[in-house]
């Protein structure tokens, strides 16, 4: 995995605006995946960054990148507790309910689709997705939208805008350590 494709999916998280992004990347095999995160994880870990793979399959890894801190904040909402618990997750630590959807994703069954939940998006959307079947929406960018539009809009934009600007620092010889925001 380059920097540049990290960079390009995970600017907002490295910026410290949002909670996790996540990607599929194709690797080799499992231990040039394992090398890339570790290689990642040794800088970004102490700007408050972890990056794990969820899933890897047929030389495909699904790549989290993620605050722990704006994660565990996201996940004591009391609307995010609550579909979680609908969906089966023991509540503790925040690792605990990523251990879970790690399980959930490898089952090969229905995907999570409360994996929102962990990219930071509002709890009303993810239920509203889940409720409708990803019919019924008022806007969709990052994700689809079922509450409030507006601040979605200008949300996206915001996340479009600093991925511009973080490829264009990168491009720049700008290294990720340099690129992240220690929050």
């Amino acid at each position: 995995m380059s920097e540049e494709v990290f960079v390009h999916y995970c600017s907002p998280t490295l910026a410290g605006i949002k909670t996790a992004n996540l990607f599929s990347c194709r690797f080799a095999d499992e231990e040039e995946m394992r090398d890339s995160v570790r290689r990642l994880n040794v800088v970004l870990v102490k700007k408050g960054i972890r990056v794990l793979p969820l899933r890897y399959r047929d030389g495909c890894a699904l790549i989290y990148a993620y605050r722990p801190s704006k994660l565990s904040q996201d996940l004591q909402q009391a609307d995010a507790c609550s579909l979680l618990e609908k969906r089966g997750y023991t509540f503790g630590a925040p690792e605990r309910c990523i251990i879970q959807l790690m399980q959930r994703l490898a089952d090969g069954g229905e995907f999570p689709h409360e994996i929102g939940l962990f990219l930071g998006y509002p709890p009303e959307d993810v239920s509203g997705f889940i409720e409708n079947r990803a019919e019924g929406y008022k806007c969709a960018g990052e994700w689809k939208v079922y509450g409030d539009a507006d601040k979605a809009k200008e949300t996206f934009a915001k996340y479009r805008k600093c991925t511009e600007a973080c490829l264009a620092q990168f491009a720049q010889g700008k290294s990720i350590e340099r690129l992240t925001a220690a929050v």
